[in-house]
């Protein structure tokens, strides 16, 4: 890398097939939710509000909220390998908590060429959004068709869990451009290098 440069940023990625587990792809392979704009990029990507939404007013209470929520989701994602059922039962009714808030009311409005396009009634606020993933967490947990088709994901140090709706259910990275590729590219290596013993 040339002096002077700094790495890109890490895109944010929606590629879980639940908005619960977008957030939590938001701590690999570093932390992405680092600042209040980038957590308005991801509610955004997310569509937790419709396009062009305003979230000027969000602030770093918001940060917090979220993050927080996301270490609760996957607290009881990951619970089969928990050791202190209190914390499991903590995550749980914070879940629940966030779960119970209003949240945005969408409408429908005529755009300029005609077509309807969804707005909200008012501003979004930190605990209407938190519901909306929330509440999502709390669908995906107990419906266990969704739940047992949850996987992590089989790429090399890949921490990152997806909703597996694949065909077969044998989907094997929560990326095939990131992970499933570095494991194609690390297998050819290895046949390569044995071909030259």
């Amino acid at each position: 890398m040339a002096l002077g440069t700094a790495t890109p940023p890490y895109e944010l990625r929606f590629d879980a097939g639940r908005i619960c587990l977008d957030l939590l792809a938001t701590t690999y392979p570093a932390e992405r939710l680092d600042s209040v704009e980038s957590l308005c990029a991801w509610i955004a990507g997310a569509a937790l509000v419709p396009e062009g939404t305003a979230l000027g007013h969000a602030d770093a209470p918001w940060l917090v909220g979220f993050r927080e929520l996301r270490a609760h989701v996957g607290q009881l994602l990951r619970a089969a390998h928990a050791v202190d059922p209190s914390s499991y039962d903590r995550s749980l009714a914070r879940v629940n908590e966030a779960a119970r808030a209003s949240t945005p009311a969408p409408f429908a409005v005529r755009a300029e060429d005609g077509r309807l396009v969804r707005e909200l009634a008012g501003p979004p606020t930190c605990a209407g959004l938190l519901a909306l993933v929330a509440r999502d967490a709390v669908e995906l947990l107990t419906d266990p068709v969704a739940r047992a088709a949850v996987r992590e994901c089989e790429g090399d140090n890949c921490p990152l869990v997806y909703l597996d709706t694949s065909r077969g259910r044998r989907r094997r990275w929560c990326s095939s451009e990131v992970c499933g590729n570095r494991e194609r590219v690390a297998r050819h290596r290895r046949r390569a290098a044995l071909t030259r013993v």
